[in-house]
């Protein structure tokens, strides 16, 4: 039997297993404290949503790296990109020189991003570097110095991305001070609200941009109603302010169309990747209207950033999430959402069904309110069963596979979150 051809998940012994334990013992003697693990899984192999543990163990994935691994782990047609372009140039700098694989990617990138227009690209090594080029474009071509984002919002933790957020204090404490100019908003605010800032702290002719998450990530995967990001472009129109969707989580097909923004028909001026889609390599690119990227050279730059072999591996990856993977996302995040929804009307564990596409979570409920307690309880339950999941927010659990992921991985996924709900202590 191959391996990928195993009855997954299967678990060979207790966990964390005899290895695993041996290399987090390891770990903890050399890993930054900052990092967050949330339960003992050290990994060593991967095929599409299953990951093998250093003790042989299999787990079903729904985690995809954090919403990275588009094509699921390994793929063999983004391997074969890497391995084809790492055997003939595997960094030159692009800022610098010029090669193939960046200038075609570039090229891919302006047509699958909303907007007739014109646009440029300029490639970063994660999301946060994306942010961090966004914002310090939006303030050169703009001349203004104030922007706006939102509570609730994660852009990342260097010092531009972390002063935009507003998900967690933690992220902040101890980090002061961030940088000036940043107002929020509620997500999914009324314009009101925005008006009132205009009219009180926030002059509109001083701010260059408002950044938002198409559907907030980190914060709950929480999707705004219909007319919320309308609003913002209009707003935006009607003050010459840039609007800048982060979609570093929600992009390269993850909610079923190649951006999330599209589901509200909103065309933004720039638009911030990064995650899915180099399918586990790092890269970022920020997409933006020609008009507004005039920043001179040597103004910014990256030196790693659109690197020949995660240029290769992004083209791969848009070539699968083309052809097989946006209907995969649709169909499939369809099945597990009405999965989830069926799961919510026997327990009184889950409430809240949420999302678009494979961008979907559930709430863990006390019982009166979501409980961020219960909520780990049953990640690590579900870790205990061979399911690896993550969480999101206050207390959601967060639902992201690989868009490869199918029917039958839905339906197992679906049956151990079943049977951990029923193994938790009844509500009172």
């Amino acid at each position: 039997m191959t391996a990928a051809s195993k009855k997954v998940p299967l678990l060979k012994t207790s966990l964390p297993g005899p290895r695993a334990a041996e290399w987090i013992a390891r770990d903890t003697k050399v890993i930054s404290t900052s990092y967050t693990r949330g339960y003992p899984l050290v990994a060593a192999r991967g095929w599409d949503c299953t990951l093998e543990d250093v003790d042989g163990n299999l787990f079903l994935d729904f985690t995809a790296g954090i919403a990275v691994n588009a094509s699921g782990h390994a793929h063999p047609d983004v391997v074969a990109a890497i391995t084809d372009q790492a055997a003939k140039l595997i960094h030159m700098s692009g800022t610098d020189f010029y090669y193939g694989p960046e200038i075609e990617l570039a090229e891919r990138l302006v047509q699958l991003t909303p907007g007739g227009h014109a646009k440029r690209v300029f490639f970063a090594n994660s999301g946060a570097e994306t942010i961090e080029a966004a914002l310090k474009l939006a303030r050169h071509h703009s001349g203004r110095q104030r922007v706006i984002s939102c509570y609730g919002a994660f852009h990342g933790r260097t010092y531009g991305a972390l002063s935009l957020g507003g998900s967690k204090a933690l992220h902040q404490h101890g980090f002061g001070p961030v940088l000036s100019g940043v107002h929020r908003i509620h997500f999914d605010s009324p314009r009101e609200e925005l008006e009132e800032l205009f009219a009180t702290v926030c002059p509109a002719d001083e701010v260059a941009a408002i950044f938002v998450e198409p559907i907030q990530g980190e914060s709950g995967y929480r999707v705004p109603s219909p007319d919320f990001l309308p609003m913002l472009r209009a707003v935006c129109d009607q003050h010459g302010i840039l609007l800048v969707v982060d979609e570093v989580q929600s992009g390269i097909g993850r909610t079923g169309r190649w951006l999330a923004v599209e589901h509200f028909d909103v065309v933004p001026d720039m638009v911030c990747l990064a995650k899915g889609i180099a399918s586990g390599l790092p890269l970022g690119a920020l997409v933006a209207r020609a008009d507004v990227m005039d920043w001179p050279p040597g103004s910014h730059a990256s030196t790693f950033g659109g690197n020949p072999v995660s240029c290769r591996a992004a083209l791969a990856t848009l070539d699968l999430v083309e052809r097989e993977y946006l209907a995969n996302a649709r169909e499939r995040g369809a099945e597990l959402k009405a999965g989830l929804e069926q799961l919510a009307t026997r327990t009184r564990l889950l409430a809240n069904v949420r999302g678009l596409g494979l961008m979907l979570a559930v709430d863990v409920m006390g019982p009166q309110e979501p409980d961020p307690r219960r909520r780990d309880e049953l990640v690590n339950a579900a870790f205990q069963r061979g399911l690896l999941l993550l969480g999101c927010g206050r207390a959601g659990v967060r639902f992201c596979p690989a868009l490869c992921v199918t029917g039958e991985q839905i339906l197992t996924a679906l049956e151990i979150l079943g049977e951990v709900c029923n193994s938790m202590s009844a509500l009172p």
